[in-house]
């Protein structure tokens, strides 16, 4: 990629969609504009507006770095250090997971399946960048969550984020899962837990390659952490509480297994919207 002055942003953006077109997933034209605009802290409609504006000497430079990092397959979230997600922008590293569209789903299931006005208080398990939490708590000021995670740097990126977001009703917590939670004090649990299958050739391509290992698959068959969840969970919920996780799209007869043989019932599976099994629900 051209990175001297005379680079036009035009033209800059074509020849850098066009490697990117390489990649295996991803959006290139996007992509590219997200990294223009990074290096050069202009908004995309400003470099879709002046396509023939040239660029300055270091932003060019800037965005030919960046270019090589996502090429090198570095996920754009971790160069950005941010993504969206729900209606809000996250900050992200890569001690947490990249918040995903699918996991959108489980934040609308609670938001439907909830009391909207009740004072609830909730739990999101294994909260990484706090993108659960966040977004209910951006939803339902009324509620009170508890964001826990075994992993302190995530913890301290979530508590970034709901600091940025003023929601002070949410509070980060270390706990591994259940375990710092205290009995029936709890009206509903959320959880993205690991759940990908410890040999799943998908853990060595694309943006997984990057992502906390441990915040992706528990190892084995990827159900020990949903199991842990749902073992303890009759615990911390008050009566007629719900169980929400997100699983694998070929998970869901064995997660409904599971929350059988912990006691919970009224089971639900709900599909994403390819039409695959996403997330479990179960009351206590």
């Amino acid at each position: 990629m051209p990175a001297d002055a005379a680079a036009r942003i035009g033209e800059t953006l074509a020849e850098a969609a066009a490697l990117l077109a390489k990649l295996a997933d991803g959006a290139p034209r996007l992509e590219a504009e997200l990294l223009l605009s990074e290096a050069t802290g202009w908004p995309r409609t400003r470099l879709m507006a002046w396509p023939e504006q040239a660029l300055d000497p270091v932003a060019a430079a800037t965005f030919a770095a960046l270019l090589q990092r996502r090429l090198d397959g570095e996920p754009i979230a971790y160069i950005r250090a941010r993504q969206a997600f729900w209606t809000l922008e996250l900050k992200v590293s890569p001690a947490t997971l990249i918040p995903r569209p699918e996991t959108e789903l489980l934040v609308e299931t609670a938001l439907e399946r909830l009391a909207q006005s009740a004072p609830l208080r909730i739990a999101d398990l294994g909260t990484g960048s706090g993108a659960i939490a966040a977004a209910m708590a951006s939803e339902r000021p009324e509620w009170r969550i508890i964001a826990t995670d075994t992993s302190l740097a995530a913890l301290h990126i979530a508590r970034e984020n709901f600091s940025a977001l003023g929601l002070k009703q949410v509070a980060a917590l270390a706990s591994d899962w259940l375990a710092a939670i205290g009995p029936s004090s709890l009206d509903a649990i959320l959880a993205n837990p690991p759940y990908i299958a410890e040999y799943d050739p998908h853990l060595g391509r694309g943006d997984l390659r990057f992502e906390p290992r441990a915040a992706l698959s528990p190892g084995g068959d990827g159900l020990d952490a949903i199991g842990a969840i749902a073992r303890d969970a009759s615990r911390c919920l008050r009566p007629r509480g719900i169980l929400m996780v997100e699983h694998g799209f070929d998970q869901g007869q064995a997660v409904r297994r599971l929350f059988r043989e912990h006691g919970l019932h009224d089971l639900e599976t709900r599909q994403d919207l390819a039409g695959l099994e996403r997330i479990t629900l179960g009351k206590c």
